[in-house]
Formats: C-alpha cells, structure tokens, sequence
C-alpha cells in the first residue's frame, strides 16, 4: 500500500488527545512518528478510561496505532541532548504541553531551527502561544466554552451545554495536521520550515462565528436553538410516536417537497413561508405544521415519507444501532486490531478513502519504548551498550 507521507519523520512530544489525535492522522496517512514517552510505564494517557478488560485504555489505542515509543526523561540534560539529536532527523516536531514547557526543559523553536533550519515546528494549546490567556490551564470544555460553543449549544431556556465528544481537542488536532501538511508543501517548494501555533479556542470559533455572523451587526447575541438552525425551518430533530426524525430544509423546493409529504400544499403559497429567511423568522409556526403530522407518525412511516419526496430525513438511532450500521460496517469504519496486550479489539477505521494512498488505521500501539533500540541506534548511531547505559541511568 502506497504511503502519501512516506518520507515524512514526526517527532511527537504530545499527551492525551489533540496532540496525538494530530499525529495519528499523520501516522494514518503513512508518516514515520516516534512518540516520545517518559520512561518506566509510558504516559499517563496509557491508564486513560474507558479501558480494555486486559487494561489498556481505548482512548491510547485509538490515537496512537503505528507509531514507534522511544522513551526519555526529558527533565535529563542528557535526555534533552538526545532529543536535540532527534530534532536534527525529522521533519515536523509536534508538541502539546502547557506553553512554554519545552522553552523550559531547552528544546524551543527558536532551538529546534538553529538545529534543523527546516523543522516544522507544530504546537498546539487552549488558547495558543500569544495572548493574556496564554498560560491558562485548559481542557476540552474550557475550549468549547471560551470557543463560544456553550454559548449557542443547548435549549433556549436550559443550560448552556457541551457536546458529547471532546471537540476541542479534535479540532485543536486536526486543524494542526491540516497546518502541518501545508507547510510540508511549502517546505517543499522553498525549502523553509516554520512554526506552527494552533489554539483550541480559535479553531471552536471558527466553527461558530459563521453561523453567527450577524452579530456585529445587530449586536444580538444568539439564543440557543436546541437541535434548531438559526437560518432555516424546519430543520433538526422532531418528535415522532415512537424516536426523534431528522429533517432538513434549505431550499424553497425542499420546503414545498416537505408540504406535499404531510399533505400541506395549501401552505404553499402562505405568505409566513415563503422563503428562507422568512421560514426561519416564523419558525414556531413552521415546526408546529410539521409536528401536527408527525404526531400520528412512527419514525419508519415518517422517513419513508420525506425519503419518498426527496426531503433530506432519517431517524436518530441509538449508539448501538450506529455501531451496528451496514452503512458504517461497507465503509469499513470499524475494524479489528491485534493489540499487544488486549489481543483483538475492534477501533475506528479510517475516513481517508483514497484511490491510490488510503488512509491505514490497522495498526497495533507500541510497547512502551519499544523502539528504543531501533530508533536511538539507527536514527542515532547508538550502540547496543550505549542504549544499555541510558536505560540503566534512568535517561530512557
């Protein structure tokens, strides 16, 4: 199988979810990527929950299939060294500690160029590397939160609410990959590195400003919708007899295919209805036309119906019914995993289907400094008692 990132070397300083999300993506599409763990039993996000009954945790197999560990004890000088050394090797650093960190512990960017003048030095935070919020400590939440994401998500008249995945530290990492593989390309035209500054509170609101767009207009801030669009009608999820139907109206004819599938085509030409912005200023109205019909509904009757008539629609199914998905299982979203503790475990597939450099997520995680022969001594140059010393002192 061909590799898109064949000859690309990530060293990867990260923990937990944003920082390894983004060079699991990396990884995925075929780059090289040593993990760099502290030694003894690895990072603190091996032990994350949920766990495999063998006691591996499924948030650590997710996000770190493929990559290679070498362990170091980066608060050692000579550890620093080695890692400096590392840097001198690789094309892109990666890192996700609390800024300044590695400034700290002597491997910044300014460092890390005077070694390797094309590094592409990636760093990923709450808020980012600049800013009066640049040394708070942050978590998903505080990023949905800051991101303005709370604020438009929940009901009108409940509590402001995140979403059920950690979306911060998601978007922190992928908008880092999306920034890592540009400059790859620029470095590949001009032969330059650079730095790399990625915030999660940035990448939530630019997510949410354009929905809201309006507001420096009309200085109004937005109310929560629920499961509601701000701009259209109907759109979201509706009550059924039996679940919750999904419907989805953008266009004028979309709206007229929805009045013909619950019998309604006196609305047709009703003035409250008539375009878009105008459906969505009467949106009460709108939904209570549409929750009349699916009243006396079942979700199957309903869906069929809209299916029927080229209304976007579908039910809202359990996780269960997801995972479960002929759809999700074509697709090849989830697959099987020989681990090397927990033995065979199904994980998430790939969503890169591409004809000629597929995206791999096939792969088993890595021992904790298991590659630490291997990288240290054909990266390095190290020999078998050079590697014996370092493990012996603590330094790996």
């Amino acid at each position: 199988m061909a590799k898109a990132l064949k000859d690309v070397r990530v060293l990867d300083f990260t923990q937990y979810l944003s920082g390894p999300h983004c060079t699991s993506v990396l990884c995925e599409l075929g780059a090289e990527v040593i993990k760099i763990e502290r030694p003894g039993t690895g990072e603190p996000e091996r032990m994350a929950a949920p766990m495999t009954p063998k006691g591996e945790s499924y948030q650590f197999l997710s996000y770190n299939r493929g990559k290679k560990s070498v362990t170091l004890n980066l608060k050692d000088p000579e550890g620093i060294e080695i890692a400096k050394k590392l840097v001198a090797q690789c094309d892109v650093l990666v890192e996700n500690f609390s800024p300044g960190v590695l400034e700290r512990l002597g491997l910044s960017y300014e460092v890390a160029k005077e070694i390797n003048p094309g590094i592409i030095y990636a760093s990923i935070s709450g808020f980012g590397q600049t800013g009066p919020r640049r040394d708070e400590v942050t978590y998903d939440v505080v990023g949905q939160a800051m991101g303005g994401l709370m604020s438009v998500t929940g009901y009108e008249d409940g509590e402001p609410l995140k979403v059920g995945i950690s979306l911060a530290d998601y978007m922190g990492g992928y908008n880092a990959a999306i920034a890592i593989l540009a400059a790859l390309y620029y470095k590949k035209i001009t032969g330059e590195g650079q730095r790399i500054d990625i915030s999660m509170q940035d990448s939530i609101w630019a997510m949410v400003f354009p929905d809201r767009a309006d507001y420096f207009d009309t200085l109004e801030p937005p109310k929560r919708l629920g499961n509601r669009l701000s701009s259209s009608a109907p759109f979201g999820a509706y009550k059924a007899k039996d679940g919750y139907v999904v419907v989805c109206t953008i266009t004028d004819g979309q709206w007229h295919n929805v009045l013909k599938a619950i019998g309604r085509e006196d609305l047709k030409d009703d003035e409250r209805f008539a375009t878009r912005v105008l459906r969505a200023k009467h949106m009460k109205e709108v939904e209570s036309v549409l929750n009349a019909w699916l009243q006396e509904k079942t979700v199957e009757e309903a869906v069929d119906t809209f299916r029927k008539y080229n209304v976007p629609s579908s039910p809202v199914p359990t996780f269960e019914q997801v995972a479960n998905d002929p759809q999700i299982r074509h697709r090849e979203m989830i697959v099987e995993v020989e681990q090397p503790l927990s033995g065979k475990v199904k994980l998430s597939g790939s969503v890169y289907k591409m004809s000629k450099t597929p995206g791999n997520r096939k792969l088993r995680i890595p021992v904790v400094g298991e590659h630490n022969e291997e990288v240290l001594g054909e990266l390095l140059g190290m020999d078998k008692a050079e590697i014996e010393k370092l493990a012996d002192k603590g330094t790996i």
